[in-house]
C-alpha cells in the first residue's frame, strides 16, 4: 500500500516537546542490514546495472596414453549474472512549527531510525521477496528451497540438532552443493530454541552458564538474531549459508535531502501536502542498491538447479 499522507504531526512529536519530563529518549537498538554484514560488498556500481561474469563449465583433464599418446582438449565457459540497481526512498515532512517547539533535534532522532528501516526493507526483500523489484534475483527462501535446500524443523532427525547440524540439515544441504557454511541468520525465538537443546546426560549445549551471556554460534560459525523486524519467523526460521557467495553493490549511498519549498503529491496527483504553504520541511532519504547470487558452478555439484549456497529452515 503506498502511502503520501504521513507527517510527524505536533502529537506524534508531543514526547519531545518539554514540559517537566526528563531529557532522555528511549530507544530500541538501532540495527542496519544484516545481510550487508554478513554478505560480500563489491565495489560500487558505476551505472544501475553491473555484469558479473560467473564461471559455468570446468575444464575437464584427461590421462595421455603412452608417451605419444594425444592429448585431449576441453573447454571453460562463463555466464553473465546481473546486478540491477534499485531505489529505497522516503519522505519525512514536519511543521516547522513542530521543529520549533521540540526540545531535540528532530533530525538527529529520525535518521539513525531511517537506516534501520532501510535495512529492514532491504533484507526482508532479499530473504523473503516482501516488495521485491522485479528486476532483483529470487529472494533466498525462494531459490533455496527451489534447489532443495530446505529443510522442515523435526523433519530430519530426533531433535533440532540433527535439523541443524546432522545428516541431511540445513547445514549439510550447503555443503552437498559444494559450499561451506560461514555464517547463519535467525529468528529471535531460535535462541530459545537452541537454549533448549540438551545432550543425552541432560547437560545444555549452547548455555555454558546461567551468569554469563552465551555465545551462539554453529560449527564454529556466528549467529545473528536481526531486530530490525525483517526476519519472518512464519516463513522461514533460519538461513545458513556461503554469505562470501551473497554479493551486493551500492549505486547510491543514502543520502539525505532537506526541503522547504516543493509540494507532495498522492498516485492521482493530488497534492497533499504544500511546504511552502503549510510552512513545514521535508527530509528526503534516497539510497540505490543492488544484491546477486553468483552461485558459480563446483567440481561438487555441476547442475545448477540444484545449487545454491543458502539452506533455509522452516517452521512446523
Amino acid at each position: 500500500m503506498t502511502v503520501y499522507s504521513s507527517l510527524v504531526s505536533r502529537v506524534d512529536a508531543g514526547a519531545l516537546i518539554p514540559e517537566d519530563a526528563a531529557r532522555e529518549i528511549v530507544q530500541g537498538a538501532v540495527e542496519g542490514s544484516t545481510i550487508m554484514r554478513l554478505a560480500r560488498r563489491l565495489p560500487n556500481m558505476a551505472r544501475g546495472q553491473q555484469r558479473v561474469p560467473v564461471l559455468s563449465v570446468l575444464p575437464t583433464g584427461y590421462f595421455v596414453s603412452g608417451d605419444t599418446g594425444l592429448k585431449q582438449t576441453t573447454e571453460v565457459n562463463w555466464d553473465n549474472k546481473y546486478l540491477y540497481a534499485e531505489e529505497i526512498a522516503v519522505i519525512v515532512p514536519i511543521p516547522k512549527a513542530v521543529l520549533d517547539d521540540a526540545d531535540y533535534d528532530l533530525w538527529a532522532e529520525i535518521r539513525p531510525r531511517l537506516v534501520e528501516e532501510f535495512g529492514r526493507v532491504f533484507d526482508a526483500a532479499v530473504m523473503f521477496g516482501t516488495n521485491a523489484p522485479a528486476a532483483w534475483p529470487d529472494d533466498l527462501l525462494t531459490a533455496a528451497t527451489a534447489a532443495g535446500n530446505a529443510v522442515t524443523i523435526g523433519g530430519v532427525g530426533a531433535d533440532l540438532y540433527d535439523d541443524i547440524l546432522g545428516e541431511g540439515g540445513v547445514i549439510s544441504k550447503v555443503e552437498d552443493d559444494g559450499f561451506m557454511v560461514n555464517g547463519h541468520i535467525a529468528a529471535l525465538s531460535m535462541r530459545s530454541k537452541l537454549r533448549s537443546l540438551r545432550s543425552t546426560d541432560g547437560v545444555p549445549l549452547f548455555v555454558r552458564s546461567m551468569q554469563g551471556s552465551n555465545t551462539y554460534e554453529l560449527d564454529g560459525s556466528p549467529i545473528y538474531f536481526p531486530r530490525n523486524g525483517a526476519m519472518n519467523a512464519a516463513q522461514a526460521l533460519m538461513f545458513s549459508g556461503d554469505w562470501s557467495q551473497v554479493v551486493y553493490s551500492v549505486r547510491q549511498d543514502m543520502t539525505y535531502t532537506i526541503a522547504t519549498e516543493g509540494v507532495i503529491s498522492g498516485d492521482a496527483g493530488a497534492v497533499v501536502i504544500n511546504l511552502f504553504q503549510q510552512d513545514s520541511v521535508a527530509l528526503r532519504a534516497v539510497m540505490r542498491v543492488a544484491w546477486q547470487v553468483p552461485n558459480p558452478i563446483n567440481r561438487v555439484q555441476g547442475t545448477a538447479a540444484n545449487r545454491y549456497p543458502v539452506a533455509v529452515l522452516l517452521p512446523a
